[in-house]
């Protein structure tokens, strides 16, 4: 692909990295609701830079299953360490916040949880029971772990209760995944995908990827075949922001003028929908990808 990777400066955010924090009261409704409810969004957890907007809309991405997690990516901003024990009543809880909200489309995500036998799949299913049986007209995106020890149990159990959606991040090209995902593997995500879209081909596929950890363009598009290969419909692109400085670093900044290359790139391979651009995170405008 003819496009260029020449914009090494990691020292400054370029000015098209720019997120605003609108001054909202419905943003400390939001979260004084949250902790009423003792849930967590991985808006706030992961430091994502739209939590401003979406939450002055009014939206939220939820976390379950508590806020640590089994593993250490290096780019995550996500507390690694030994998770809590589930909690019960999390799936009621969080139903009861999606009506109080009046989301229409609602997204779930977790840690991951590798001390549990199914990788949390059944309460990933119980939740999104809660959630239809008070909600029956919420449309549901599960962003889920790979369950990598657990992929074909984990499968069956999700299958119970099917989202709408079912998004799992590809994350980075397989050159880089020893130092961005060490306790992961990328032959697993595609395999996870491909299932799911076998198993329940009525359900869309999702994936996405971070840019700006130092791979290539001929990196990215090869991603971006392997992930039609394995039937992913959708997909996200955006760029990666270093969250602490015992994080990853930026490699480079990719310009909005790449992210529409990739873009243009990704509709040609027959992606259903796309969102490309620097500060597009994998649930930004979930609603829009129906």
């Amino acid at each position: 692909m003819p496009i260029n990777t020449n914009n090494t400066d990691n020292t400054r955010k370029p000015p098209w990295i720019r997120s605003q924090w609108p001054c909202n009261p419905e943003i400390a409704s939001i979260k004084h609701m949250l902790r009423q409810n003792k849930l967590a969004t991985v808006c706030e957890e992961a430091a994502c830079p739209n939590l401003g907007e979406c939450f002055g809309c009014g939206t939220a991405t939820f976390m379950i299953m508590g806020n640590t997690c089994t593993r250490n990516c290096h780019f995550c901003n996500v507390t690694p360490g030994v998770p809590q024990p589930l909690d019960l009543a999390e799936p009621i809880k969080l139903a009861d916040a999606v009506a109080r909200m009046n989301l229409k489309y609602v997204v779930i995500t977790s840690v991951t949880r590798d001390d549990l036998p199914d990788g949390g799949a059944a309460h990933f299913a119980t939740c999104i029971k809660a959630v239809r049986a008070q909600n029956p007209n919420t449309n549901i995106e599960i962003l889920t772990p790979d369950f990598r020890y657990c992929m074909e149990h984990a499968l069956e159990i999700l299958g119970t209760a099917l989202s709408d959606t079912f998004n799992h991040n590809i994350e980075t090209a397989p050159r880089l995944y020893a130092t961005v995902r060490p306790q992961a593997d990328y032959q697993a995500s595609l395999t996870l995908l491909k299932k799911h879209k076998e198993y329940f081909p009525d359900v869309s596929t999702k994936s996405g990827m971070m840019l700006g950890l130092g791979e290539t363009a001929d990196e990215v598009e090869k991603v971006l075949n392997d992930l039609r290969v394995h039937d992913v419909d959708k997909l996200t692109l955006g760029q990666y922001l270093q969250p602490t400085k015992e994080h990853l670093p930026v490699v480079r900044y990719v310009t909005p003028q790449e992210f529409a290359e990739f873009a243009k790139l990704a509709r040609a391979l027959g992606f259903k929908h796309v969102a490309s651009a620097p500060l597009v995170r994998s649930s930004y405008h979930a609603d829009r990808q129906v």
